[in-house]
């Protein structure tokens, strides 16, 4: 039927009509809140982020002292960054992998105070002393006179995702983009008894500039060179599908696409491709973008919770975002 019979409008014609015809619906156990933990911060100290508006690098304690306060607005889940401190950071990233290191010491934590479920993001890049997610050596015929190195690197991933699982997390994250990690992760775990322990993959991170602020939050820059060696190419789609098919065969529970906004495509296709639970990630560089519209005028509030429903729209099923904590307050 068409026009005068058919009026669309009729479904907007008050926010009560609006809210039960409404075909995506944002909840609060959507969100995943990412915190950053810093080992050299004093009992309930905390530090702004200067490039996230809002946001900041917390103590051990008052880490789960916020997770409280958010776990009482709803977050169902968290996923837990850890800063070590500088002078113990070394060529392969020891203290990510250190029974005693600051996540595995927040997991614990998190799990004697808290009915959160924890998630650790499992990655070498803040340990390293030369920040790559990924263990080096010289190359000249690279791009910058380093190669990472993979196969060597799934050892020390592997060992970061046991000490998580043995310190208590419910879900480790490998976020490293080497090949193979999610085999590597599920037999390491397997063969110490961590069957229930799950992997949520970052399977489809692109080597996006919008990861800028986090890369100042997580003290996480590489000190020479990119990462475009083993994060995707921004303009590929059909490799996306490749590499969450690996990951899936491998053995993850969970798939990701990281970022989020300028990737909804991507989303799209792996949600129609995939029946996994499906985590996006709303990327630093994405806040930070909204938060400054936001302050400077050129946009409302309003945006931020637009934004979130766009990517659940697209198809996921999760979201890790630094908006959750707004979010809370507003669903």
């Amino acid at each position: 039927m068409n026009f005068p019979v058919t009026r669309m409008r009729r479904y907007r014609k008050n926010s009560k009509i609006r809210d039960i015809v409404r075909e995506t619906k944002l909840n609060k156990e959507d969100l995943i809140y990412p915190i950053f933990v810093k080992e050299d911060l004093k009992d309930g100290e905390k530090e702004a982020i200067s490039a996230m508006p809002g946001e900041y690098r917390f103590s051990l304690n008052g880490a789960v002292e916020y997770a409280k306060e958010l776990e009482a607005k709803g977050l169902r889940s968290i996923i837990v960054f850890g800063l070590p401190s500088e002078d113990k950071k070394d060529e392969i990233g020891s203290p990510a992998f250190a029974p005693t290191g600051i996540v595995q010491r927040t997991v614990g934590k998190l799990k004697a105070e808290t009915d959160l479920v924890i998630i650790t993001d499992v990655c070498l890049c803040q340990y390293t002393s030369h920040g790559h997610c990924g263990l080096i050596r010289e190359n000249d015929d690279t791009d910058f006179g380093y190669e990472i190195l993979n196969d060597e690197s799934l050892e020390y991933l592997a060992k970061t995702a046991l000490s998580h699982a043995e310190a208590g997390a419910d879900i480790v994250a490998p976020s490293d983009m080497m090949d193979g990690r999610i085999h590597s992760l599920r037999e390491i775990l397997d063969e110490n008894g961590y069957y229930n322990t799950m992997i949520m993959s970052y399977s489809v991170k692109f080597a996006s500039s919008f990861y800028a602020p986090f890369r100042e939050a997580a003290c996480s820059a590489p000190s020479a060179g990119n990462r475009k060696s083993y994060q995707m190419d921004p303009a590929n789609a059909l490799e996306a599908i490749r590499e969450a098919e690996l990951d899936v065969i491998e053995g993850t529970d969970f798939l990701m696409v990281k970022p989020a906004l300028p990737y909804l495509d991507i989303i799209k296709t792996i949600r129609e491709e995939f029946d996994l639970p499906l985590v996006t990630y709303n990327v630093s560089g994405e806040y930070s973008m909204i938060m400054a519209g936001i302050e400077k005028g050129y946009l409302t509030e309003e945006s931020i919770m637009e934004s979130l429903l766009s990517i659940k729209r697209a198809g996921a099923d999760l979201i890790i975002t630094n908006f959750a904590p707004y979010a809370l307050d507003h669903l």
